[in-house]
């Protein structure tokens, strides 16, 4: 693990740092960015995290940079980890074509169909890779507790918070801001299903956070979901976002509003100016549920 900058701020430590090898990205290098609290801000030995996923065409830069996120998670003693939203690098034809599929545009999925498959894994690239490379660097394991992890995202990194909470139990609760919550029902998700699927949007279902939480009852889990999404946004106009959606199949399945809260807001956009608005409120309601 390199340690590509060190940048002080809000009392804690912001670092960038590049895995050498990254086994879910076909070996390809992949870049992170951790933010510690000073230890001021911790009566135990190690911090909480909360990861983050980005958005179509974002960085692992932009969410720390401007999400409004850091203050708030050095106030209540929560570390973050932001990854990156794709491999770089792999060298594949028409992975720079569009700003929606390929480079920068993951998908959080892990991909079926060549030749993405062999590098464009970012589910198990987030789930596993990032954790053992953490809990593998003495630096880091030292401070971050991976018995207390929850994920937040924006978004493409909204679906992948969603969707990596619904699959698995890695996660004590997930929150999202503006996420594709249907992805199969709208053209961003059926142009990134559709390619990186062999089985298509058919396949997508599994990678969905509606259908997800269709086939998860309240008798057998319990969710703990928060979604902001902003009424003024371009892409919930066009139907890309599709909250409803979400909070319908919740409540069919026997969630009540405590369990899955969607909150739709007049005036708010798709931006990191939306994001930060929410962000203190996203950051404080992650730090109660994970030091419970």
């Amino acid at each position: 693990m390199e340690t590509l900058s060190t940048t002080k701020v809000h009392g804690g430590n912001l670092y960038k740092l590049r895995m050498a090898s990254a086994p879910s990205l076909g070996g390809l290098p992949a870049n992170f960015a951790v933010f510690v609290p000073s230890s001021k801000a911790n009566a135990s030995a190690k911090f909480p995290v909360l990861f983050f996923l980005a958005g179509l065409t974002c960085t692992e830069d932009n969410a720390p940079q401007k999400g409004s996120f850091l203050g708030p998670a050095s106030e209540n003693g929560i570390a973050m980890v932001f990854p990156d939203t794709s491999p770089r690098g792999a060298g594949i034809a028409t992975e720079d074509d569009s700003w929606d599929f390929g480079t920068g545009a993951g998908f959080y999925v892990d991909a079926t169909k060549s030749p993405w498959s062999q590098y464009y894994n970012m589910a198990s690239f987030v789930t596993r890779d990032l954790m053992e490379a953490i809990a593998g660097h003495a630096p880091l394991a030292a401070v971050l507790d991976l018995q207390r992890v929850s994920v937040s995202g924006h978004s493409m990194g909204g679906h992948g918070a969603l969707t990596l909470y619904l699959k698995s139990n890695l996660f004590r609760c997930a929150s999202a801001f503006a996420p594709i919550c249907n992805p199969v029902e709208c053209p961003w998700g059926v142009k990134a299903f559709s390619g990186y699927l062999e089985g298509g949007v058919e396949e997508g279902k599994k990678h969905d956070a509606t259908e997800l939480v269709k086939n998860t009852h309240s008798e057998s889990r319990k969710l703990d979901i928060l979604i902001d999404c902003g009424l003024a946004d371009t892409f919930y106009i066009q139907k890309q976002l599709l909250p409803e959606n979400f909070e319908k199949a919740s409540r069919a399945s026997g969630f009540t509003k405590e369990q899955v809260s969607v909150n739709l807001h007049d005036g708010y956009d798709h931006s990191y100016y939306f994001v930060s608005s929410f962000a203190k409120a996203h950051v404080e309601w992650h730090a109660q549920r994970l030091k419970q």
